[in-house]
This record gives structure tokens, sequence and C-alpha cells, in this order.
């Protein structure tokens, strides 16, 4: 394991079973576990993508439990996290422990990144913790961590890029699509931390109040994306988990806005 590496353990599978061969990779930002934000999360969200955990949810007035728990099934999934280099299979003749090793490397040589503010807002249907301006410094670890590990990614299959509604994407998006396998990259890249799926208009002023409540210590503040996670999808359709924390850079390299 490299020294820039911290690693939450991965469940151990017995020899022979193809699911100890993870399907899909993800790079993604996500505050360590302990990290005041990550346990606001967890708590919103119902679920510890370090250890997998189902965590008990956060209580919504005016919404029902069950209500509540459709709202973020697909956050939950994903585990909390702000997308860089989006889910991926590896390449043939890629290994797992070779990109774990990239990532280590490209960590080491990627400085923090402070956001100056963050804040609860809504994209389109789903909500998010967004940055308040823009930050080109965040643009551009973003832009460098889709072309570093594109090396490692699969071409889609025309099943993943039907899934992905090719024909409601803007022309960019499309190109995006094909070339690098994610329509949201470059200048379609926006940060964003989701904690919703899609809110009906009748349910926004409810859930928006909610989640300004419960991030209330984060809202108007600035965020530190000083980590880079690798998380993995054991199987098509299951949850994502953390599998490994790499710390960027150091301090004295930090790149702000």
């Amino acid at each position: 394991m490299p020294p820039s590496m911290s690693s939450a353990a991965p469940r151990a599978a017995p020899c022979g079973d193809n699911r100890s061969k993870p399907l899909r990779y993800a790079l993604y930002f996500t505050p360590p576990a302990a990290d005041p934000l990550a346990l606001a999360a967890r708590r919103w969200l119902g679920r510890d993508a370090f250890t997998g955990a189902a965590v008990d949810p956060a209580v919504v007035a005016g919404l029902d439990a069950k209500a509540f728990a459709a709202l973020t099934v697909d956050p939950r999934r994903y585990g909390f996290h702000a997308t860089l280099k989006a889910p991926f299979t590896l390449a043939e003749g890629r290994s797992e422990a070779e990109l774990i090793e990239a990532v280590g490397r490209f960590a080491a040589e990627s400085g923090p990144v402070r956001i100056p503010e963050v804040v609860v807002g809504r994209l389109g249907s789903f909500f998010a913790l967004v940055t308040a301006d823009p930050c080109d410094a965040l643009q551009d670890l973003a832009a460098e961590t889709v072309r570093r590990f594109e090396r490692f990614r699969a071409p889609l299959t025309s099943a993943d890029i039907a899934r992905r509604k090719p024909d409601e994407l803007g022309p960019a998006e499309r190109q995006n699509l094909v070339q690098w396998g994610y329509p949201y990259v470059f200048d379609e890249f926006r940060f964003h931390m989701t904690l919703t799926g899609r809110v009906a208009p009748e349910n926004r002023e409810t859930v928006g109040k909610a989640l300004l409540d419960h991030f209330a210590a984060f809202h108007g503040r600035p965020l530190e994306i000083d980590h880079l996670a690798l998380f993995r999808e054991p199987a098509r359709g299951a949850d994502f988990s953390v599998h490994s924390l790499f710390p960027l850079g150091g301090a004295a390299n930090r790149k702000s806005a």
C-alpha cells in the first residue's frame, strides 16, 4: 500500500467468487469517514459509504419515512461524493493494483483545492451541495482526473450509452459521452455532492428547508477538496463503497479559486 493511501478495508470474498472482481470503479471526492460533513451526509442518506452499513436516516417534517427513503435512494447507493471520474469498467489489460498505484501517484502530485463557499442548491429537480461561484482550480483538478485515468476506462457498450439517453443531451454532452464515457466533463462539469433524487415540485420547499437545517454548519462555508477517493461497485446495480482514500498533495501546494 503506498504511504499516501489509507484504505477502507474491503470485505474478503471466497476464492473463485466472481464478486471479488468489482465491475466498476469511480474517482470521487469525499471527506474522510470521521469528518463532520461526512457524518452529516451519512445521517441524511442513511448509509455509510466507508463501511456499507445502514444508518438511521434523518427525519424530515412533512415527509414520512417511506417517502424520504425513496427521495434518497439513488444518492444512497452511490455514497456521498462529488464525481471527478465517473464510474468505469477497467480496460482490458489493466488491473485494480495498477489503478490503485496510479491514483496514489496522482493524488501525491495534486495539491488540495479550497472552495471559498459551498451552498445547498437545486440542480433541476434534485438537491446537492454546490459551489456558490465558479472555481477554476477545481475545474482544472476535475479535468486532469478525467484525462489522467482515461487509459484505465474500457469503452462504453451500446447499452451503457443508451442508459445515458443521448437524445436528451446537448451536442457537447453527447460528444463527451462518446469520447470520455460521461457527458459532464470539462466545460460541462459542475461540482456537486448529490443529496436527493428527483424532488416533485410540491415537495421542494419542504425538502429544501430540511436540507438547509441539516447542513446549516456547511452551507455558505468553505470546503477543502483534500482527498481523492477510489470507489468501487462489486456488481452492476450494487452499492458503491469507498475502497481507498488518498490525501491530495500537501498544504503548501494548496490551490484555490
